[in-house]
């Protein structure tokens, strides 16, 4: 029997016919965005119902996409998953998201939202989008936005602007967050934490639930709006923020204290209503420095706790270049006249995003007191956007060394020879280290 579902937002077809159709192809599917997230994403929406259509505004990433070929790198199973759906014509690509949205009937959008200079939420590249998708919005159609945004998001700006685009409203509208982390998407999209999703109503809830069913093998959480789920994506970077921040003021207090505060840290956490996170010379990333500011600053109430919290992490560089510089003064070096190597420049171990890393600042700092710093980082080919030289791991012996601060645990690290190098300082800003038996003046952010 051949089926006549071409929309699912609506239908008056039996559940389980829609969920073939869905299966089947017959309902395409348009992902807009395919960077780190998006081709990910898209690649497992091509698996599951084979007619999907990726937009994005980069012919270069078009073209790679469209050659089999997978411009995300360290992702595991992504670029067989690509060069398998696109040989397959499972998936394709366009740089023309208005052609993609005229031919899809499900509208998933996986952009990125930052923020402005003036920290509030920068909505441009989705409004442009939506707009794109308006134009070719018919009546049943889907849109599923998993890009982070400021609550009221999806009912105040995005289904206003898509009804207006459109010229009807006769569409649904769910928030389905992303909760993708980089170096495991595709593990995370199928199933490694439960999804949320949330409609501007009930049927565009019912319509998202269906649909991720089928993408994820954990459940499929439904919330009351997607005011609420809105909410769910930010509040998760908020509670990161803020407990890192606790983390991290306490870990300022070691000197004074006279003890090691990881240590009570990871003693306290044996109470299962304690959780305190590690501390550490600032948080960096896409996510936790910038979702706060989709609450500060967006509605009338006063959010203190959460720009006290942004204060001390956005203080932490400051504070691991004022300890590298007190230790140095404890050995008789001025900053100026060393030589200081800062070991990682991503945020995270093993992955290349270098968004908002506590190594920008502490490497700027460090070279206004007049530092030569020198960088290593095995996930980057340069220190562009940094003021620093970046030196191959290998050759960081020859460098003659003062100081060395250790921003990010990278695992090529523990191959570092410290026994190869003269006697210098050494921040370790994750507790990363063992140098015990050396001769190094050793400080760890939170031990002392």
């Amino acid at each position: 029997m051949s089926l006549q579902v071409s929309a699912l937002y609506g239908s008056d077809a039996p559940e389980r016919d829609q969920r073939a159709a869905f299966l089947s192809g017959q309902v395409p599917v348009a992902v807009y965005g395919l960077g780190k997230m998006g081709l990910p994403l898209a690649a497992v929406f091509a698996d599951v119902s084979g007619n999907v259509v990726g937009a994005d505004v980069n012919p270069e990433v078009v073209e790679t996409i469209n050659d089999g070929e997978c411009h995300v790198e360290r992702e595991p199973g992504l670029p067989e998953l690509v060069g398998e759906t696109v040989e397959s014509g499972a998936l394709r690509a366009t740089d023309t998201p208005a052609s993609a949205a005229a031919d899809a009937s499900i509208h998933v959008v996986i952009v990125p939202t930052p923020i402005t200079e003036k920290k509030s939420a920068d909505l441009s590249i989705l409004k442009s989008v939506a707009r794109d998708i308006g134009s070719g919005l018919a009546p049943g159609d889907l849109v599923l936005v998993e890009c982070t945004v400021p609550p009221r998001t999806c009912e105040d700006v995005l289904a206003p602007l898509l009804a207006e685009a459109a010229g009807h409203d006769d569409f649904g509208l769910a928030f389905c967050p992303e909760r993708t982390a980089s170096g495991r998407a595709l593990e995370d999209i199928r199933g490694a934490y439960p999804k949320v999703v949330g409609g501007v109503d009930d049927e565009s809830t019912r319509a998202a639930r269906l649909v991720y069913d089928h993408l994820t093998d954990n459940e499929v959480l439904t919330t009351s709006d997607a005011t609420t789920a809105e909410a769910v994506k930010v509040f998760e970077g908020l509670y990161r923020d803020v407990n890192i921040a606790l983390a991290n003021e306490l870990a300022t207090l070691t000197d004074d204290l006279g003890i090691d505060v990881n240590e009570a840290i990871e003693t306290a956490n044996t109470q299962p209503f304690c959780d305190i996170h590690a501390p550490g010379p600032g948080v960096g990333g896409h996510c936790i420095p910038y979702y706060p500011y989709f609450v500060i600053g967006e509605f009338d109430a006063e959010t203190r706790l959460l720009e006290t919290a942004r204060e001390v992490n956005d203080s932490m560089p400051r504070f691991t270049v004022e300890t590298l510089t007190r230790e140095l003064d404890a050995e008789g070096k001025s900053p100026e006249d060393a030589t200081v190597a800062v070991l990682g420049l991503t945020y995270r171990p093993g992955v290349e995003e270098t968004r908002a890393t506590p190594a920008g600042p502490i490497a700027s700092h460090l070279s206004e007191m007049g530092a030569e710093v020198v960088a290593v980082d095995p996930m980057l080919d340069d220190a562009d956007g940094f003021d620093a030289e970046m030196v191959a791991q290998e050759s960081l012996a020859d460098r003659d060394l003062d100081a060395a601060v250790v921003v990010t645990p990278h695992e090529e690290f523990d191959r570092i020879e410290w026994e190869r190098f003269d006697p210098m300082v050494v921040v370790d800003g994750r507790g990363s280290l063992d140098l015990d038996g050396t001769d190094h003046r050793v400080y760890t952010i939170g031990s002392g």
